[in-house]
């Protein structure tokens, strides 16, 4: 007997931003590195004779929670990656539900009806999960082994081990990041049996990322009203929105409107908007209530491997539900698309809410300007 404890990845900027992963090959939050943590504890005293992990960063950096207490080697597999999401991958989820709303439907409640360009379908990730975990069992009779992998990837083998069909994968829970699920399989009959899944009780509530999202309970079928979609704005056709949302930031900034200079402001953007048509986005919830903006400036310091973001605003009755991480979070993957080493912005030094709110997702201040009223902090998100 094998025993098999099968471990999906950190939280992820994906996870965060709520943009579909995939194999895309996406960083782990700081929250995921405080789940890593956690992880490890968990682990601390617990027997282990191997290590497996899909060769994707945010597995192998959840992989080192193992390495922390235990001296071994981290054998690495592109078997045990995430289901290959063809065309879908960089796309937010809200995106995926307005582009195909039927396939994105399939996807989370049965999947195996799902199909995507360029994808691969759930049972060949089905078959390459359990054919790869298998060979691993095999390997290893009589010892304990971690396997480290993703959530659909996990998901699709404990349907075969459980016997779920695809249309009834509703009543099979998505597991959190970091959550264990514990196999045993038999080497003589070379089947599996699951002793527990998707246990994430080494989480504390403030470090668990589904404490935060809704998407992932059985009555919400995959649906959020809170995934945003999102469209470009054209400020020589939306300058009135453009300056009235810009205005609303700048106010909320600063305490006022001193300083605001609304016409240098739009001819910036238009700029912008010549230069990349995607460059400024509204984001919409699934309602098609818009939720915010956010503004890129793609030119600048782009020989030196950097993006800005000059503007980020959400309309404050919204605030407080993941929207802004969102936003950001659109504009920080388009930039690491373009193979950008950093992202940048500026934040008003008496704005203590925006500070926290860039510090939670990786940015750090490397300086001060001079700015309208109180100086702006130069802060800066490192792709690493």
């Amino acid at each position: 007997m094998t025993t098999i404890y099968l471990i999906r990845h950190a939280e992820a900027e994906g996870n965060l931003y709520r943009i579909v992963q995939g194999q895309h090959n996406s960083f782990v939050t700081p929250r995921g590195r405080k789940q890593i943590a956690a992880l490890a504890e968990r682990f601390k005293d617990v027997h282990l004779d191997a290590l497996y992990s899909s060769d994707l960063r945010r597995t192998v950096e959840t992989a080192g929670a193992i390495t922390k207490y235990h001296d071994l080697p981290m054998q690495r597999t592109p078997r045990l990656r995430e289901i290959n999401l063809g065309v879908c991958e960089g796309m937010s989820f809200g995106d995926m539900y307005r582009f195909d709303p039927v396939q994105m439907d399939n996807f989370n409640n049965d999947p195996g009806r799902w199909s995507a360009p360029g994808a691969e379908s759930f049972a060949s990730c089905t078959v390459r999960m359990y054919s790869a975990v298998m060979e691993i069992g095999m390997k290893n009779p009589g010892k304990t082994v971690a396997v480290v992998s993703h959530g659909m990837a996990i998901r699709s083998l404990l349907a075969a081990v459980l016997n779920v069909e695809s249309r009834d994968i509703p009543s099979l829970p998505h597991g959190d990041n970091t959550a264990v699920s514990k196999l045993l399989f038999d080497n003589d009959s070379k089947t599996f049996t699951v002793e527990y899944y998707n246990d994430n009780s080494h989480l504390p509530p403030e470090l668990s990322t589904f404490a935060r999202q809704s998407w992932w309970k059985k009555e919400t079928r995959g649906a959020d009203e809170n995934n945003l979609y999102y469209l470009p704005l054209d400020p020589n056709k939306e300058g009135e929105l453009y300056t009235e949302l810009y205005a609303a930031s700048w106010k909320a900034a600063h305490g006022g409107l001193a300083g605001f200079n609304a016409d240098s402001y739009l001819r910036s953007a238009r700029e912008h908007f010549a230069e990349n048509g995607r460059a400024i986005l509204k984001g919409f919830r699934s309602s098609g209530e818009l939720a915010g903006i956010v503004e890129t400036d793609p030119s600048r310091s782009a020989g030196a491997g950097v993006g800005w973001v000059s503007l980020l605003y959400v309309r404050p009755e919204l605030r407080g539900q993941g929207l802004g991480t969102q936003l950001l979070g659109r504009a920080i993957t388009d930039y690491e698309a373009l193979e950008r080493k950093s992202v940048r912005l500026h934040v008003s030094s008496e704005n203590e809410n925006a500070l926290r709110f860039y510090e939670n997702l990786g940015f750090e201040i490397l300086g001060s300007e001079p700015g309208a009223g109180a100086p702006l902090y130069l802060m800066e998100k490192r792709f690493e």
